[in-house]
């Protein structure tokens, strides 16, 4: 009986520690966007880019892509 607490603390622990090294992943990306749209130069030439159309044509691509990851 104790080995096998041991193999599903094992299993949790390595589950937690994936979880935590996707996110710290996921942190250092927001970080690393948030500096680089932060510069003015970066701005300028963003300046003519519509965010919210292009988030509308990219939403029927990950709609199918969650409907694909489902199946």
């Amino acid at each position: 009986m104790g080995q096998l607490r041991n193999v599903v603390d094992d299993a949790s622990s390595a589950e937690a520690r994936d979880t935590m090294i996707m996110f710290g992943g996921l942190a250092l990306v927001l970080l690393g966007t948030g500096m680089i749209l932060s510069s003015p130069a970066i701005r300028k030439y963003l300046g003519g880019l519509n965010v919210g159309n292009l988030l509308q044509t990219a939403a029927p691509d990950f709609e199918r892509y969650l409907k694909l990851k489902a199946m």
